[in-house]
């Protein structure tokens, strides 16, 4: 465990770079004065596609297309620029957002290392999605329409990422979450993909109200949601306020990533277009999450309870979504479930504090890398047959897609950190920082995370062998399968060739550039139960026992049928009966309790007012019956009532009635 002085020091290399002055800003660099044109391009064209209409249908997707690119073109300026100052951080406040008494909050931007390396990510990766989604949506009658929410969801995470303060980045946060919602269920006809959306919106708000709350806890305990003032603020926090307030920034963070206790939306966005797909499970959405953590990290590093718990969420999700993923034969759902596990080194990364929060990026964006390729290479071997999605009708496709087969294996080969690609060098240094942690749990976390490297190994080596090689096994319409268009295989190629060597890269500057964000390591390494070389070995090893189980289990490919299955695959096909937890736990007591409610309305409030409403019309009908109009009814009536009157008067005076 981290020592008092350790969290301190960690803490306060963790402390955030202090914004240049005002002259210093204009000294050095006009440009980076317009860094709200990152948001504003995709943002606008947005408007544009959606308040035109059928008018913007032409040419609509290509404006889509530009604005992403000439927003990345803007980053990548901006990135060299930022290089270029000796403070590597440039805040710009655009207008007071919330000005009450004490309290304001501007509307503010962020450009440093953090926010470049995502911005770089978003707009490039979205861009060659956005071209290839060119290709794969031409026939579709809604392009356009696709295309502006493209664009929306595009500029709400790059508000998400380069706010200055929380409540930006909330209000990013919310826009990600309705233009998800709008793509996962673009094509709203078809009833579960309307499902589909409905479930990531509601299982996003569970996580977005634990990241409110964290917010009324800044300003209630702060005065502030800044992030400058905020982080320089926790550390005089009781423990127990950092712990909390820490919980509810990590259920927010796992909403929206898809980690445990809500993990169950990712695998079912998969209802929604490839490309929405490959966006959202590579290169924005799923790592906001990673991004809060990685932000609030002064806050993290505070309590190492908060940390021990964070790296429990990883670990637990990154094997859940191995074993998963293991059993599913939906290509994209297998891809999805490997989003889950490889997010969930992720968090175990930024759960181990210190020098692993950089690693857990380096991994980010190689993921954004090799899953976008392998996400638009599922996309293309739909394209070419059909749009089945069983791997268990594929096989022998690396005769007939060359270009899709072999990008396809370059990020195969990554993920499951073969050497020298990318994912080596993203993920096994995490794996050996889980072995460094420490104490005891070094073996229990840096277990998970080789073992999980092995599981990702099969079941992946698995998805890759059935789908291109192996006998053919496709059903009786499909006659030959074919090569997607060059605007959809030039996205693949340069992804192919970013999942090659983009993890070396990364690995040897991106830790660098992110030191006056993040936390320098180092240090851990010394302590660890095992040396790097030999976890190394380990890693490979494990690996390549993987590949080897997979290969001898499905190199002559599988029956197309369902197969009798163990308890383990039952369970696994199953989402380990995690949507059945959540059904016989929150759905159906959910549903009861508002039938009652509803039961309760009805025959007891709405009841006792009806039927209020009921005694006093019907007593007045009655009542009304008596006024005849006749004098002899009112006499008969006059006479009734006197001898009732000396009737009782005599039963008093004879003492009837006592």
């Amino acid at each position: 465990m981290w020592s008092a002085q350790a969290l301190s020091a960690s803490a306060a290399a963790a402390a955030p770079a202090q914004p240049i002055s005002a002259v210093e800003y204009a000294q050095a660099s006009g440009l980076l004065s317009s860094v709200w044109l990152l948001v504003a391009i995709p943002l606008v064209s947005a408007a544009i596609l959606l308040l035109l209409g059928r008018r913007a249908d032409r040419w609509g997707h290509w404006l889509g297309v530009a604005s992403v690119g000439a927003a990345f073109v803007l980053g990548l300026t901006y990135f060299f620029q930022l290089r270029g100052l000796d403070n590597r951080a440039v805040e710009r406040s655009l207008w007071d957002f919330i000005a009450v008494g004490d309290f304001k909050v501007d509307f503010g931007l962020l450009f440093d290392p953090l926010a470049a390396v995502f911005v770089l990510l978003i707009t490039g990766v979205g861009f060659l999605i956005h071209v290839y989604a060119v290709g794969y949506m031409s026939h579709d009658p809604g392009r356009r329409r696709f295309f502006a929410y493209f664009n929306l969801f595009v500029a709400a995470m790059l508000l998400l990422v380069l706010g200055n303060n929380y409540v930006m980045l909330y209000f990013g946060w919310e826009g990600v979450g309705v233009a998800s919602y709008l793509l996962i269920s673009f094509w709203y006809d078809r009833p579960s993909a309307a499902t589909a959306g409905k479930k990531a919106f509601l299982m996003n708000r569970v996580g977005d109200a634990g990241l409110a709350i964290a917010i009324f806890m800044m300003f209630a305990t702060l005065g502030s949601t800044q992030y400058d003032e905020v982080f320089n603020g926790a550390s005089s926090l009781a423990a127990g306020t950092v712990l909390v307030m820490g919980l509810l920034l990590l259920l927010g963070a796992a909403g929206k990533s898809g980690q445990f206790p809500l993990q169950a939306w990712l695998p079912d966005a998969m209802e929604g277009p490839t490309p929405v797909s490959a966006l959202i499970h590579a290169a924005t959405m799923v790592t906001a999450g990673v991004y809060l953590i990685a932000r609030s990290n002064p806050i993290f590093s505070l309590n190492t309870t908060l940390q021990t718990v964070v790296v429990s969420v990883g670990a637990l999700t990154l094997l859940m979504g191995c074993i998963i993923g293991a059993a599913k034969d939906d290509i994209k759902r297998v891809l999805a479930w490997s989003t889950v596990s490889q997010i969930g080194y992720m968090f175990l990364g930024v759960g181990l504090g210190g020098g692993a929060y950089a690693l857990a990026i380096v991994h980010l964006l190689a993921h954004g890398f090799f899953k976008a390729n392998m996400f638009l290479g599922a996309g293309s071997v739909m394209h070419g047959m059909k749009d089945q999605v069983d791997i268990r009708r594929f096989g022998g496709l690396a005769k007939y897609m060359k270009i899709t087969w072999i990008t396809f294996a370059t990020g195969w080969l990554a993920i499951i950190g073969i050497p020298p690609l990318s994912g080596y060098f993203s993920k096994e240094p995490i794996i050996a920082a889980a072995f460094a942690r420490g104490d005891w749990t070094s073996w229990l976390y840096g277990g998970a995370a080789l073992l999980g490297a092995g599981l990702t190994a099969f079941y992946m080596t698995r998805l890759f062998v059935l789908t291109f090689h192996g006998p053919k096994r496709w059903t009786e319409d499909i006659d030959h399968p074919h090569e997607s268009p060059p605007i959809m295989t030039v996205p693949l190629i340069l992804l192919g060739i970013g999942s090659i060597g983009a993890g070396a890269l990364m690995a040897s500057s991106v830790p660098e550039w992110l030191t006056p964000v993040l936390p320098e390591g180092g240090a851990a390494e010394a302590h660890g139960v095992l040396s790097h070389t030999m976890i190394t070995i380990l890693s490979i090893v494990v690996t390549l026992l993987g590949v080897a189980v997979a290969w001898l289990l499905f190199g002559r490919g599988t029956a197309p049928q369902e197969q009798p299955a163990g308890v383990l695959v039952t369970a696994a096909r199953r989402n380990l009966y995690t949507d059945a937890f959540n059904v016989a736990v929150f759905e159906k007591p959910g549903i009861f309790l508002t039938r009652a409610l509803v039961y309760l309305d009805n025959r007891g409030i709405d009841g006792l007012v009806n039927g209020l409403a009921a005694g006093v019309g019907g007593g007045s009908s009655r009542l009304r019956r008596l006024q005849t109009g006749f004098v002899r009814s009112y006499a008969t009536s006059i006479l009734t009532g006197a001898l009732l009157v000396v009737a009782a008067f005599l039963a008093v005076q004879m003492g009837w009635l006592a």
